[in-house]
């Protein structure tokens, strides 16, 4: 196979762009060859093709001997974590054997202190064939005993190039970084967030119906807004729940010993990452720079929406492109622009580079002072559903918030967090004797900003399952606790409590409660409406006043007669007749439901909003 594409190609006689060949091994897989450009100048598109691979097969001509980018290439391979290899000592018809010996030596040498140290050095010829068989049985010797990648994540390919082709459409070629697709999947183009569909796969120059991690495919796409013009190498193909468009990337590095100067904070780079090529500065983390041949923390500040998840490698060259600078991997693809170089953020990105996201979700959970977005941790893990609930489950931790944004805390963070809750109401009633406790929000706010208010709502609602914190309606208090009031107001407090507890469901109006008691009816709902403040008692009406006990047995019959209809809704004349309080009164009781967010309209009936427990609070 003739890899050289393009005229300009065929008249220099050098490779310019990449090219691809494929090779059949008998038994075997098929080998999928990635022809990158050797030449200096074409440095950037040799490294659009080498994202992903597995192995590299490194040419050399006897002739010329190692040259200035054979070095540079080699580097890169180091960088990029490439440690299976070979080297293609080409051209050895041209030169006697101590030549090739030499060269061979000169090859090892630069090869000792890269991950391909080792690597076997095959002299050949494309002239007399002298070798090449030799080569062609390691290639298929190693594909037959290599491992595929396991296919775990979400499905991303590094798109690497765009065309059309007549009677199908839009093509894209690229390496299948993770998971798995097929003819029908549904995917995005990231970073532009373009909805397309599958609708023929051609993996490893093959028809097929699926293509999974480290293939090379070919994806026939259609879909609205699709056209060549905003397709572009760099770009990815990616499950839809592993779209995630970024502009920031932690990132560990290493920079390269030859290296004229220590990286500084803001030096512009060319950033290469998958197929792309993008403009960031640096911002050093770990330190003001990182000297020649040491490695640190940066995070890269890029001029455009890329698209890179935890553990993508990464190459690192100066502004003009000339030169290799560095390289390493993304620990956090979605980093904070401040406090970036905190000590607390410096713990969390070293829990974060631990090699697998078991062991690092739990030392971010030892360490983390606030609760974790676990959705946001198996983004940028790139986790499926099923690989995300086993990291859960090994991960022993508390989960809260809402069912499809976890949230995470361990479980000596949740007990800690609980002690501070209950300490915390301790306080308040010392300070305010006359007050029923606060609100939840408002203790939140006060004590718990770290804690997001979902988390704080069942971190109250398991201390009240515990028995250690009593929900009152809008307050939480302590267990035993009860308002102070002052002494004319308690002195009337005891005699206006046992009436309307006396009326179970149907407690006095004010105007009757008066009457019993020989004062002014306006004296008693003024009074009614001091002691509502303070949690005692529900303002109903303005004529009605009830005790929490009765509003709780009450909003029960309204949750029964809820889940007793299959559409969850209820009305007015069913509730009056199960609940036996009169048509007045319901009317009264149900708007009042609605107004504190218990239940709510919908159509001609009612439905439960809340749970009554959350509203109107649990006994105690």
């Amino acid at each position: 196979v003739d890899t050289d594409r393009l005229p300009e190609e065929k008249t220099r006689g050098l490779t310019i762009d990449l090219g691809f060949a494929y090779h059949p091994v008998p038994d075997g897989p098929v080998l999928g060859f990635v022809d990158v450009p050797g030449h200096e100048r074409f440095v950037h598109n040799m490294l659009a093709g080498v994202a992903g691979v597995d192995y590299a097969l490194l040419v050399v001509a006897a002739d010329d001997g190692p040259m200035p980018q054979t070095a540079e290439h080699l580097a890169i391979l180091d960088l990029l974590g490439i440690d299976a290899g070979a080297v293609a000592l080409t051209k050895t018809d041209r030169v006697d054997a101590a030549r090739v010996d030499a060269v061979g030596r000169e090859i090892e040498a630069l090869l000792a202190p890269t991950a391909l140290a080792g690597s076997p050095v095959m002299p050949v010829s494309g002239v007399t064939g002298a070798g090449v068989d030799e080569l062609r049985q390691l290639l298929e010797e190693t594909a037959r005993g290599h491992q595929s990648r396991r296919r775990r994540g979400r499905f991303r390919l590094a798109v690497d190039r765009c065309f059309t082709v007549a009677g199908a459409g839009l093509v894209v070629t690229g390496t299948v970084f993770a998971g798995a697709v097929e003819v029908g999947s549904r995917l995005v183009l990231s970073p532009r967030g373009i909805a397309v569909r599958v609708r023929a796969i051609h993996a490893q120059n093959r028809d097929s119906e699926h293509g999974g991690t480290g293939q090379r495919l070919g994806l026939n796409l259609t879909g609205t807004g699709l056209h060549l013009d905003n397709v572009r190498r760099g770009d990815w193909l990616v499950d839809e729940a592993a779209h995630a468009p970024t502009r920031r990337l932690d990132v560990s590095l290493r920079l390269l010993a030859g290296e004229p100067r220590p990286l500084r904070s803001r030096t512009p780079v060319h950033l290469h990452l998958g197929a792309a090529d993008v403009m960031a500065r640096v911002a050093v983390l770990d330190g003001n720079t990182i000297a020649p041949g040491d490695r640190g923390t940066v995070q890269l500040v890029l001029e455009q929406d890329i698209g890179a998840l935890r553990g993508d490698r990464l190459i690192l060259r100066d502004r003009s492109a000339r030169r290799t600078m560095g390289g390493g991997e993304v620990i956090d693809p979605f980093p904070p622009a401040r406090g970036r170089a905190r000590p607390e953020r410096l713990a969390w990105l070293s829990a974060m580079a631990q090699d697998n996201p078991e062991t690092a979700l739990r030392a971010l959970l030892e360490q983390a002072a606030a609760p974790l977005d676990f959705e946001r941790f198996a983004l940028a893990w790139n986790l499926s559903d099923s690989d995300a609930e086993a990291v859960l489950a090994d991960s022993g931790a508390v989960r809260t918030g809402a069912a499809d944004a976890p949230l995470l805390v361990s479980r000596r963070q949740w007990s800690d967090l609980g002690a501070v809750l209950t300490a915390r109401l301790d306080d308040w009633h010392r300070e305010a004797p006359q007050s029923p406790g606060p609100g939840e929000e408002q203790l939140r706010r006060k004590a718990f900003r770290h804690v997001p208010a979902a988390a704080f709502h069942d971190l109250v609602r398991d201390a009240a399952g515990r028995g250690e914190v009593s929900v009152m309606g809008a307050h939480l208090s302590r267990p035993g606790h009860h308002p102070t009031l002052s002494g004319a107001d308690a002195a009337l407090w005891s005699r206006v409590s046992p009436l309307l507890d006396g009326g179970v469901l149907r407690p006095p109006r004010v105007g009757e409660i008066a009457q019993d008691l020989g004062l002014e009816p306006k004296a008693v709902e003024r009074f009614l409406t001091r002691v509502a403040r303070l949690g005692l008692v529900h303002p109903v009406a303005r004529n009605r006043f009830f005790p929490p006990d009765a509003v709780r047995d009450l909003a029960a019959i309204a949750e029964e007669l809820a889940t007793e209809d299959g559409d969850g809704i209820f009305d007015a004349a069913g509730y009056r007749d199960r609940s036996g309080i009169g048509r007045n009164l319901t009317i009264e009781l149900l708007e009042y439901f609605d107004k504190v967010g218990f239940t709510g309209r919908k159509g001609p009936g009612r439905i439960v909003r809340r749970p009554a427990s959350e509203v109107f609070g649990i006994a105690g």
